[in-house]
């Protein structure tokens, strides 16, 4: 079962959209120096419709995309939310410690793979082996390179 231990409103985890970000527990990847390690756990509310409308009719006309992080453990359920929320005209994405597309990959406009390995760093780092892409018509773009801009104020 899908359950949600925590949730935020954040601006920097999909590029150009202001996100609804769901933290799923019963995270089966356990990955070293995992920066939210309690979402191994099996905490939180499970994610069903009714807590869906709920959160993004809290939301409405905030935000325009909802992400998924996490859920690796069931991610045919991940992928059915998602699907649930681009009916209601909101953009989806799925941070994922998997390393292949999901199989129901058409339920999201963004993407991230690969698990985090604290050497190599996350989306901001250059080294990182994680992946951001973004759906473009029937294809994925790799998109991970905008979290490499550098600030030009400093």
């Amino acid at each position: 079962m899908l359950k949600v231990a925590s949730f935020d409103i954040v601006f920097q985890e999909i590029p150009g959209e202001v996100t609804l970000a769901l933290n799923l527990s019963n995270c089966p990847c356990h990955c070293p120096g995992c920066h939210s390690p309690h979402l191994a756990e099996d905490i939180g509310e499970e994610v069903n419709e009714e807590l869906l409308d709920d959160l993004t009719g809290r939301y409405k006309g905030l935000i325009t995309c909802v992400a998924f992080m996490g859920g690796d453990a069931e991610p045919e359920e991940v992928a059915k939310r998602a699907e649930y929320l681009k009916v209601g005209g909101l953009k989806t994405a799925w941070y994922s410690g998997r390393m292949n597309m999901p199989k129901d990959e058409k339920a999201f406009d963004y993407v991230k793979l690969g698990p985090y390995i604290e050497a190599l760093g996350g989306l901001k780092s250059e080294k990182t082996n994680q992946r951001l892409y973004k759906r473009e018509d029937d294809s994925w773009i790799d998109i991970t390179s905008v979290f490499w801009k550098k600030n030009l104020a400093s």
